[in-house]
């Protein structure tokens, strides 16, 4: 599957349910769970929940949810599992087993989550990062691209080479706004940087990601970046003396340095309020896109090997972003073929911020095709 073509091809069709204020579907109000009646709540993993990274997180979510309701449910998951055919397999094999809301946490997983709906109309389904909705099938995202400025912000300012590496997973929107945004804020404080971008293709494979951190670190990079989910490019960039940052998790364990700061994906409260609403019947389909402001995306802890002042620049701007005082993408702005994209003080659109498809200018990587 071309992931970015799919994904630009339909994403101004998916939008209007996608952005925070959009209504949800309409639909047959649901009926709540009876006192005393258990909730079965399912989820699937591309990686395995010990990846210290993306699974990792959402595991954290599953178990908030254990931890707020207790005895009123029950949860289970499986992991490792691919997208394509086997996601369709492990979903059927949920809902056979009685889960009537289940969670799917990777964007790969979108046809399967949908295959199976149109299979199990009375069970509900959530996926993370996707497009496709139904009335029993809500998606949720949150927005990486907030947190790349933050710690785009670090990367530009801590980087002695002027060279900053990217490991991107793959080509779709969502990474390309994650390079960019990085791009944008490294650079604004730190014009002479330069972007090195290198693709895994995976979003879990420690040993290709171990790869790109060196290929990266070998063309000069000082600080990586990653949008892949284990802890293999900070494991690398501890070897060669560089510094990074946490992806989708904290991963303290590379605390003070390596890992210099983190982005954190906090499912958590989303998790809770969906369960909350199966238990007492308001469920209805939806597609959000949370950010900072709403403590869906978080800077982990700026740790001492960052100078005072830089911490300080970097959580103002997180300040900002969480009031919508400012937006990570506000022009002027250029496309990387020099051709005019936002204007002086513009802000890109949902719309276009979803269907990215191309580097802003001074990014000399090329994406893939």
């Amino acid at each position: 599957m071309n992931r970015r073509t799919l994904l630009a091809s339909a994403a101004a069709l998916a939008l209007p349910a996608l952005l925070p204020g959009a209504r949800a579907r309409a639909q047959t109000p649901a009926t709540p769970v009876p006192a005393g009646e258990t909730l079965k709540v399912g989820f699937i993993y591309v990686g395995p929940v010990g990846d210290g990274g993306w699974s990792y997180q959402h595991d954290l979510g599953r178990k908030a949810i254990e931890a707020e309701y207790g005895d009123r449910v029950e949860t289970t998951f499986i992991e490792s599992v691919p997208e394509g055919a086997d996601a369709e397999r492990a979903l059927t094999q949920l809902a056979l087993a009685g889960n009537t809301l289940i969670f799917a946490t990777s964007f790969g997983f979108m046809d399967a989550v949908i295959n199976t709906a149109r299979k199990f109309p009375n069970v509900k389904f959530e996926h993370a990062t996707g497009y496709k909705r139904a009335d029993n099938v809500a998606t949720y995202d949150a927005r990486f691209y907030e947190g790349r400025a933050v710690i785009g912000t670090i990367a530009g300012r801590m980087t002695k080479s002027n060279k900053i590496g990217y490991i991107g997973s793959f080509p779709i929107p969502e990474v390309i706004q994650g390079i960019n945004s990085s791009f944008i804020h490294a650079r604004k404080v730190n014009p002479g940087v330069e972007m090195k971008v290198v693709w895994a293709y995976s979003w879990f494979d420690p040993a290709k990601e171990a790869d790109a951190a060196a290929a990266l670190i070998a063309e000069g990079v000082d600080v990586i970046l990653q949008h892949t989910d284990s802890t293999a490019p900070l494991a690398k960039a501890q070897e060669a003396g560089v510094i990074g940052f946490g992806q989708a998790s904290d991963m303290a364990n590379f605390k003070p340095t390596p890992r210099v700061s983190s982005i954190i994906d906090n499912w958590a409260p989303y998790y809770i309020r969906r369960v909350g609403q199966i238990l007492d019947g308001t469920w209805t389909s939806h597609g959000v896109w949370l950010g900072i402001g709403d403590g869906e995306v978080e800077i982990g802890e700026i740790t001492e090997a960052v100078p005072a002042e830089v911490k300080a620049e970097a959580e103002a701007l997180k300040a900002q972003i969480a009031s919508k005082a400012y937006h990570p993408f506000t022009g002027p702005l250029k496309k990387q073929d020099g051709s005019d994209w936002l204007a002086e003080g513009a802000v890109a659109t949902d719309e276009e911020l979803s269907s990215m498809n191309f580097f802003v200018e001074g990014i000399a990587a090329q994406i893939p095709s």
